[in-house]
């Protein structure tokens, strides 16, 4: 898969007919938006439905020119909007139960919606675990095996560099060269994948 900048996938998305950025863009942050919907108490199935309503009032809005660069980062922005979708998909899940005459705890559950500030702290948390898979992700395609699988040995599982080159039969200094070279790597594709120019 071809890396793109988001500042390119959302340049992109002012051309209604352009499928393959919307599927970049569904593809960059959609695990964000599943997870923190998940978290907000929603089940896999309404949640599935907050994150494509998520994706559809975002792409709308952005391309009538609501989302202001100036004025805050694109992950506060989507957060908003993921916000206001679990809640109405809560609601809805709430009216319905109610209906079929589901016993008060399942109604009770759904009442229970976790504050903004809890909330804000789960979406900054989702937010970085998937931006964090995009770049692990997009790394495995550009380096090697043994950098990858060093990478993994020191930071993921903390070996030491001289437990992780015994493992791999490599010299010390190429643990620490792959460590260096990864990090530096998921540290550029962070900031392209965050910055919005």
């Amino acid at each position: 898969m071809e890396w793109h900048t988001t500042s390119t996938i959302l340049e992109s998305l002012r051309d209604q007919s352009n499928d393959a950025a919307w599927r970049q863009f569904d593809a960059r942050f959609r695990s964000a938006i599943l997870g923190f919907a998940r978290r907000m108490g929603i089940p896999d199935t309404d949640a599935e439905d907050v994150a494509q309503d998520t994706l559809v009032e975002f792409a709308s809005a952005y391309r009538k020119g609501r989302f202001d660069r100036e004025k805050g980062r694109l992950s506060r922005w989507l957060f908003g909007i993921a916000y206001r979708q679990a809640l109405n998909g809560r609601r809805t899940r709430q009216r319905q139960t109610a209906k079929a005459g589901v016993g008060q705890a399942e109604t009770s559950f759904w009442a229970n919606v976790p504050d903004k500030a809890s909330a804000s702290a789960s979406w900054d948390s989702q937010w970085e675990q998937a931006l964090l898979q995009q770049c692990l992700d997009q790394v495995a395609r550009e380096v090697e095996t043994t950098t990858l699988r060093a990478f993994q040995l020191v930071v993921g599982q903390n070996h030491s560099p001289a437990t992780a080159a015994e493992q791999l039969g490599v010299p010390i200094k190429t643990v620490y060269n792959a460590k260096h070279r990864v990090l530096n790597r998921i540290r550029e594709l962070r900031s392209a994948l965050e910055n919005v120019a």
